[in-house]
């Protein structure tokens, strides 16, 4: 059987001594439109859009230290408790959603706070540009042919060769057209159905779709944890998930219970 080869280049364009990556790209696009979209919601709801810029980047901050302290605790903790230094090294890779989402909710917590706005507004409208910054960071890494499938014999599977001549689960592809997903959706409920949902459910909707596809998609995912995870009879990823899952399901009970 044939199978489709990726061999694109993660380097989108040089600049003399500069390189730029697609995966730089995709991601400024996915926070720059992630900007926009909470300017339209602000304007749509006449909230004053002079908060907006600080609680984003209230937010971007969050994901950006979460993503990469995750990455850095969650997957390789003895390497970088014994180089503390390293954890610093964001442009030698590394950055994982659980903490990225875990550092965005405080962040946005604390912002919240300090700009008097109401948390689950925020929440409930910053998880639709979230789902779809989702789906740009794995379009990225498929652009670095990095987080991989486990090898497989299915038709569409693709062989990475940057990785090795091996035919694989595109695992980056199931999370990404996963995460558009359900953007597409919480977008739809958002534009037509804002003002019948209650405070919470969107983002209890978001948690659980997100972590249950993430949680799916692990079976079929090279293991990334640089650790023994046996014990857990599953693999980090899918631990990490599991609380996130619960945590959604349980802001859907709470606005079920409100309405």
């Amino acid at each position: 059987m044939e199978y489709f080869v990726w061999s694109a280049s993660p380097i989108a364009f040089s600049l003399g001594p500069f390189t730029v990556f697609w995966y730089g790209i995709l991601f400024a696009a996915s926070i720059l439109l992630g900007l926009e979209f909470m300017k339209w919601a602000f304007k749509l709801e006449g909230k004053d859009e002079a908060v907006l810029e600080p609680l984003f980047l209230y937010t971007v901050v969050g994901i950006v230290v979460g993503a990469r302290l995750g990455h850095c605790l969650f997957y390789d903790p003895a390497f970088y408790l014994a180089h503390p230094l390293k954890i610093f090294a964001v442009w030698e890779g590394g950055l994982a959603s659980h903490g990225g989402g875990l550092g965005a909710i405080l962040a946005l917590y604390f912002g919240s706070k300090k700009y008097k706005m109401d948390f689950l507004w925020l929440v409930d409208r910053l998880i639709v540009p979230t789902a779809l910054f989702g789906f740009l960071v794995r379009m990225g890494n498929f652009m670095n042919s990095e987080i991989v499938g486990l090898p497989s014999d299915v038709s569409w599977a693709v062989v990475f060769t940057k990785v090795d001549s091996l035919p694989r689960h595109p695992a980056q592809l199931y999370e990404a057209f996963s995460y558009l997903a359900i953007f597409i959706l919480l977008f739809s409920i958002y534009k037509f159905s804002k003002a019948k949902v209650k405070p919470g459910m969107m983002f209890g909707i978001f948690l659980t779709l997100v972590f249950f596809a993430r949680f799916l998609v692990e079976f079929v995912k090279v293991k990334q944890a640089d650790y023994d995870t046996s014990f857990l009879m599953m693999s980090t990823g899918q631990a990490l998930s599991i609380p996130f899952f619960l945590v959604g399901l349980g802001f859907i009970i709470w606005s079920l219970k409100k309405a």
